[in-house]
């Protein structure tokens, strides 16, 4: 699983005209399932997300974590995470899960990740719209691989 995360003063997701998730400060993470992931990357996942220390301290180093901060997340699945870019001029979606388990494993993340924080969703499958500023800007690629 992927997640590219942000460290944000305020962030949204709307689909069409609805609002369906909105922080202040906090953590955006935008989602990506592969083939092969379970449950077991999914909890890992969400552990480093809400763990990894991207919030300043009293000296203004990145050392205190989203749950330290008391901040919140905001997670938006974003398939296109898992595209393979590596050839051509069109991106390949074949290392994506199935929409069934991505979506799953995705409602997974954010069950493990809303027993430590509070969480704002996007919406599977919908076409949403993002809204955050990004704070530093601080920008994060983390992945957990399957253990197999």
């Amino acid at each position: 699983m992927i997640a590219l995360i942000q460290r944000v003063a305020g962030a949204s997701v709307s689909v069409g005209s609805e609002t369906v998730g909105a922080i202040s400060e906090g953590v955006v993470a935008l989602i990506g399932v592969e083939r092969g992931d379970g449950d077991a990357e999914a909890a890992r996942l969400a552990e480093r997300v809400l763990a990894y220390r991207i919030f300043p301290d009293d000296d203004g180093k990145m050392n205190r974590s989203l749950l330290d901060a008391g901040g919140a997340l905001l997670a938006v699945p974003q398939f296109t995470l898992v595209a393979d870019t590596s050839k051509g001029l069109r991106p390949s979606f074949s290392s994506g899960a199935s929409p069934q388990e991505g979506e799953r494993l995705f409602k997974k993340f954010v069950e493990f990740a809303n027993q430590k924080t509070r969480v704002e969703t996007g919406r599977f499958g919908a076409h949403m719209k993002v809204s955050l500023v990004n704070d530093g800007p601080v920008t994060f690629w983390l992945q957990v691989k399957p253990s197999s």
